[in-house]
């Protein structure tokens, strides 16, 4: 096969980005090798994605030549585009499927245990296969040693909810053979974002220095029993504003519409609706804004790690030993018999019952003490 077939820049049925024709003879002076090939699945949801990215740089300093393609869901794009350390990204989609199907791989990389995810796993053509994969039965199954406590995780209760003392970054670290130490989340926001965040805040008139405090509301469809209570948010969201001089901007995305109307029209001091209608990029502009950000275990609080926000966040339904909030924050994390239980919704939501607005704000203002903000 030419060598021009290999390089990275070669771009198929178009000129390459540096518009020169591919010589015949191989002497391209922009020619690059892709040298070891890696494919990463990872689909969703966007929180795992992106919480997954710190094994991108530790894998381009084990294979210095890399050439990292990740395979992901429409929904997760965002949160990758432009990431300096991936060199294709693919949507999951019929046509990249197949392509992937004919292609072939030095490592591959499943860190999904859905169906859809582990099929294509299987399927691809590696010569190392690491994270999971589908048995020819239709079971999820390890694909090496190193990954059979993360699927062990996925079918003990007793292993995730008490036993398992780590995060998420050294569960798939462990799983990857990757050693104990991991970085930070990787994302790019591009300045374009950034002024927009800047320009929401000059509309709103907040340009005196003031602190600017977040609270995200929602927790999504899936996890309904995330959601902390609308009281409890009226009463710190006061208690922010009028103690601390804090600016309070409410977050969160379509299906929190109704809920910030209500918390705001509850709340004596005045609060900032910031609206629902931000696209995801957007969203992460006007987190960028904030100071400290207030949420559940939702896409939000990832949103907040990988943008360096401190943070405080309360736990009921899901394990917080997964997550690391790098020092910059503080967890809540409820005291009762039954959680965690990872149900989708709940009668009597006793654990988000179980956290006080009191006790949000004194952790709020812990964590700002710590950073010189009080």
């Amino acid at each position: 096969m030419s060598k021009e077939f290999d390089c990275r820049f070669f771009a198929s049925e178009k000129p390459c980005r540096f518009k020169l024709d591919c010589p015949i003879d191989d002497t391209c002076p922009k020619y690059q090798s892709m040298g070891t090939r890696i494919l990463i699945i990872k689909l969703a949801a966007i929180g795992d994605v992106l919480r997954t990215t710190p094994i991108l740089p530790v894998l381009k300093e084990k294979y210095p030549q890399a050439y990292i393609t990740w395979i992901t869901d429409k929904s997760s794009l965002s949160v990758l585009e432009e990431n300096p350390h991936i060199d294709r990204l693919l949507t999951a989609n019929y046509e990249n499927s197949l392509r992937l199907h004919v292609e072939k791989f030095d490592v591959l990389i499943c860190l999904d245990k859905d169906t859809v995810a582990s099929s294509l796993a299987s399927l691809v053509q590696a010569d190392q296969k690491l994270g999971f994969a589908l048995s020819e039965k239709g079971h999820l199954y390890p694909l090496n040693k190193e990954a059979y406590y993360l699927f062990r995780l996925g079918v003990s209760d007793e292993l995730k909810f008490r036993q398992n003392k780590k995060t998420y970054q050294q569960l798939i670290f462990d799983a990857l053979g990757l050693g104990e130490k991991y970085g930070e989340y990787v994302i790019n926001l591009r300045q374009e974002y950034t002024a927009y965040g800047e320009q929401l805040m000059k509309q709103w008139g907040i340009h005196n220095g003031r602190m600017v405090i977040g609270l995200n509301t929602g927790a999504g469809k899936r996890f309904a029993t995330k959601r902390w209570e609308i009281g409890g948010f009226v009463e710190l969201a006061d208690r922010l504003s009028t103690d601390l001089k804090a600016h309070v901007v409410l977050l969160g995305g379509p299906e929190e519409i109704e809920r910030n109307k209500e918390i705001a029209s509850r709340t004596k001091a005045q609060v900032i609706d910031s609206g629902c209608h931000h696209s995801l990029k957007e969203f992460m502009g006007l987190i960028n804004q904030c100071h400290l950000v207030v949420t559940g275990d939702t896409l939000a609080l990832h949103l907040a790690i990988a943008l360096k926000k401190r943070v405080v966040t309360f736990f009921g339904s899901t394990c917080h030993q997964e997550i690391d909030l790098y020092g910059r924050g503080k967890k809540l994390v409820a005291d009762v018999h039954c959680a965690p239980c990872y149900r989708g919704n709940c009668d009597t939501m006793i654990c988000m019952k179980n956290i006080s607005a009191n006790d949000v704000f004194h952790a709020c203002k812990e964590v700002l003490n710590k950073t010189s903000f009080l």
